[in-house]
């Protein structure tokens, strides 16, 4: 996700946008493992003890919760950090070692480290993450699971524009000038965001509006049309409720975006790497999609949803 792709994851946390419930889209995703501290304020971790973060945006606390959990399951203490910010933050987070794992999606976090990188598997994306990650990082195996940033517009404006899902990004070269496109304020400066939409599709949109990372706030105005363009998760349940329609990425602009931690090496045990690769080689698309409605339509606690996917599969 961006970064393409957040990939889109309890006691007090809310996804920093508590002001606002847009029509009940509102999602309560806090853990109840997490303090409530300031999110930025470097953890007191134990000796050997794990500190799970997670950007600011549901799923990625979901998926916190779904591989801090496994983690407690093997014996491995374990506390959150969620709700930290974007990539930029936890990134650095990760590097002074204040976080010992995040639940990444790889073709951002390489367009992150490299915004020229163009790889055309997940192999070669992780490849080229492992050369430009400095020597205490890591990244581990790649689920199956993933969930791109995508552009998308509301309905009224598919309409009016005829645009289908068959139609691609291409398609709004000269409609761009007339829509206002709405996403978190990273998306403004990103290459997977307003950057590679000029650079790579040459679209110049009339206006931006800083919202969230394809959370209630996007979603809420994306569905009042004060925006008509977004950045949304491919995960994201509220496309198929709110009738939004995804524009096909047909020059891959978002390119691979698979759920993949990145931990600090020295802070995670071979034994806990092993953990989470397991996790991931049982997650999916699909059930992704599935646990994210669970959380944020049906407003059950993500950690009681992260601990019942894991019995389910048997790692717990």
């Amino acid at each position: 996700m961006t970064d393409t792709a957040n990939r889109f994851r309890r006691r007090t946390v809310v996804v920093a946008l508590a002001s606002i419930t847009a029509g009940g889209l509102l999602v309560g995703c806090g853990s109840s493992d997490d303090s409530g501290s300031d999110p930025l304020k470097p953890a007191a971790a134990g000796k050997g003890e794990v500190v799970m973060g997670s950007n600011n945006f549901p799923e990625s606390i979901l998926l916190a919760d779904i591989y801090g959990e496994a983690l407690k399951a093997k014996g491995i203490d374990v506390t959150y950090k969620h709700n930290i910010g974007s990539r930029e933050t936890t990134y650095g987070m990760l590097k002074n070692g204040s976080v010992t794992a995040i639940p990444e999606y790889n073709g951002a976090l390489l367009a992150y480290l490299d915004s020229k990188a163009v790889p055309t598997s997940v192999e070669e994306t992780n490849k080229e993450i492992a050369a430009k990650l400095p020597a205490t990082l890591a990244i581990l195996k790649s689920s199956t699971a993933e969930n791109k940033d995508a552009v998308a517009v509301n309905a009224e404006t598919a309409k009016k524009y005829k645009l289908t899902t068959d139609s691609g990004i291409e398609d709004l070269a000269g409609i761009a000038p007339q829509l206002v496109i709405g996403g978190s304020p990273e998306f403004q400066s990103r290459h997977q965001g307003l950057s590679g939409l000029k650079s790579v599709y040459n679209l110049s949109f009339k206006s931006f509006k800083g919202l969230d990372a394809g959370g209630a706030l996007t979603v809420a105005a994306l569905k009042k049309n004060n925006i008509q363009a977004a950045d949304v998760f491919t995960t994201d349940p509220s496309i198929q409720k709110e009738k939004f329609v995804v524009l096909k990425d047909t020059k891959r602009l978002f390119s691979f975006e698979n759920v993949t931690p990145l931990i600090r090496k020295d802070k995670l045990p071979k034994k806990g790497q092993d953990v989470l690769d397991a996790v991931s080689a049982k997650l999916s698309t699909g059930e992704l999609r599935e646990l994210d409605a669970k959380v944020q339509y049906e407003h059950e606690d993500a950690l009681a949803v992260a601990r019942g996917w894991l019995k389910a599969k048997g790692l717990s």
